[in-house]
């Protein structure tokens, strides 16, 4: 059986992502791998959906308890599975630290409103 090491939860304003998007062309590919802005694109880039996975992205490392000083949110990818739930891939130094805490799996969950996006991320260890 495995146990919790870590959640983490975090909420963001749709708006603030959608202003981040317009002033800064690069922010798309700063923040998220190629993979998810291809998901995005298949979303037409849409505002809540790509503020769900910059919450992820923060509900991951609060999870995992580092921060994001120390790390990029690029090591951190946030995909959807064949059903539309979100999994979550990390790579790395953030894999490093997974490993070196024993964390096997991180699940996540996003939601989303008008003006909110939120989402929850929970890590556990390898049940070793």
């Amino acid at each position: 059986m495995s146990d919790v090491v870590g959640i983490g939860i975090d909420i963001v304003e749709i708006e603030r992502i959608k202003k981040a998007i317009s002033k800064n062309p690069r922010f798309l590919e700063r923040i998220f791998t190629k993979r998810e802005r291809d998901y995005f694109e298949h979303k037409k880039f849409s505002p809540a959906t790509i503020a769900g996975n910059f919450a992820a992205k923060e509900a991951v490392v609060k999870a995992l308890g580092t921060g994001i000083r120390d790390i990029s949110f690029a090591e951190i990818e946030i995909l959807r599975d064949a059903f539309g739930k979100p999994i979550v891939t990390v790579g790395g130094r953030l894999e490093s630290i997974c490993q070196a805490k024993g964390i096997g799996d991180i699940q996540i969950s996003i939601s989303h409103s008008k003006y909110y996006a939120v989402a929850n991320a929970i890590a556990t260890n390898r049940g070793d």
